[in-house]
């Protein structure tokens, strides 16, 4: 198999080096090049249309990306970018709030299981940090029990620069799937616990997790109520992904609050924290929250035309199809491959991590997504990747190819 050329990324690089003289780093956090393989994969893209992205030195790619996770039907969407400029004709950043407000909180209340209230915010680790206050406003406890990626504030990152340690000694962390870890915390820490959070369905997405061990969420709701905890889904990524009411709906397991974003408004920034009225209420007088751009409403026009999309042709369960038939070939692809790697994720979020099997597993890694990269499918080496309503039959038919001439040349150059 041939070993394709290193693309032409002078544009790229050439405004990475201005960059870095006026932001620190050039570009924050896991998208600075060393997440990617530097010198190999763009830093700067110049649009996108449908499932594709075009960075600014003209390569064209395959996104399986897709912003991290937000792009749930593609890019440039007519129908939603139009709900937002007539939204924008009338004006959308002012003191009070719109009426598309109340429109799209009722919308989440009638789509979502724990969804009794809502609260509208921009990021996931808005959302998260908004669900954490209002469950120690409720519980008067402080300590926060966590498994999963939940943001990047204070609360929910290990001690690095810049944290208090006095912040991160209220966390405390549990492996996914395993309930004794899980009851030992609550048993060390029993009437201090507030709430526990949880990605329900796909972390770590490193391990085959094809859906939630058997009784584990179950198992988790019945401890978080055995200790008086309340239960937080971060469903960030698996919300309008797993299910239009996301994985608690799918996998039959309500919790007492609930975060959503990324897919929520199609790449628009929104998010939201929904959950039981009674712990929502303590926003009322109780705990803090406020931000001069939450009550913007273009993002929310935005929701309302996505969710309008995702309902009418019924893109959920287009996406589980394309993308269970998708695993499949993979599965099969890296089997019949003979490189030590893992088919992991659900249908929606497929990933592929390389196994320490011996001391060339970094080398498999870096040779692999050189090639996927060269060849115009672009996915991340450490996050796990998605399936969007707009990737075609023909899309994934040349991620899948790509792919298996990758996997070919790593076979060939490391032999397990």
């Amino acid at each position: 198999m041939e070993v394709k050329p290193k693309l032409n990324l002078e544009k790229s690089l050439a405004l990475f080096e201005e960059a870095k003289k006026i932001s620190p780093g050039g570009v924050m956090g896991i998208r600075r090049p060393y997440n990617f393989i530097e010198g190999e994969y763009p830093i700067y893209i110049d649009y996108g249309y449908g499932s594709h992205i075009v960075d600014v030195d003209g390569n064209d790619y395959i996104d399986m990306l897709c912003a991290y996770g937000p792009i749930i039907l593609g890019y440039r969407e007519p129908e939603i970018n139009d709900a937002v400029i007539e939204q924008m004709e009338k004006g959308f950043c002012f003191s009070l709030v719109q009426p598309v407000q109340n429109e799209l909180i009722k919308r989440l209340i009638k789509l979502i299981p724990s969804a009794e209230m809502a609260i509208l915010v921009k990021t996931g680790s808005d959302a998260t940090g908004v669900a954490v206050r209002l469950a120690r406003g409720f519980s008067g406890k402080d300590k926060i029990l966590r498994c999963g990626y939940h943001g990047w504030h204070d609360w929910c990152v290990e001690v690095r620069g810049g944290v208090p340690k006095t912040s991160c000694e209220l966390t405390l962390e549990f492996p996914y799937g395993n309930l004794e870890a899980l009851e030992k915390l609550l048993k060390e820490n029993k009437g201090e616990v507030a709430a526990i959070i949880v990605t329900p369905v796909g972390h770590p997405l490193a391990k085959p997790v094809s859906a939630p061990p058997a009784g584990y969420l179950e198992g988790v709701r019945s401890l978080a109520d055995q200790y008086e905890a309340v239960l937080i889904f971060d469903e960030i990524r698996s919300g309008f992904r797993v299910s239009m009411g996301g994985a608690q709906e799918r996998y039959g397991v309500t919790p007492d609050l609930s975060t959503f974003g990324k897919a929520l408004a199609n790449g628009y920034p929104l998010s939201a924290c929904v959950g039981k009225a009674e712990i929502m209420k303590e926003a009322e007088e109780h705990v803090f929250i406020s931000s001069t751009f939450f009550p913007n409403s273009l993002e929310m026009v935005a929701a309302m035309k996505c969710l309008d999309i995702m309902e009418r042709e019924n893109v959920i369960d287009a996406i589980w199809k394309s993308g269970q038939n998708f695993l499949d070939e993979l599965n099969n692809m890296v089997h019949n491959s003979g490189v030590p790697a893992t088919v992991s994720g659900i249908p929606p979020m497929p990933f592929l991590t390389f196994d320490k099997a011996d001391d060339s597993y970094k080398k498999r890694r870096v040779r692999f997504f050189t090639e996927t990269i060269r060849r115009g499918l672009f996915i991340q080496p450490y996050h796990h990747w998605y399936i969007t309503y707009r990737h075609s039959a023909e899309d994934l038919e040349k991620a899948l190819k790509v792919i298996s001439e990758a996997l070919e040349i790593v076979a060939k150059e490391y032999p397990a």
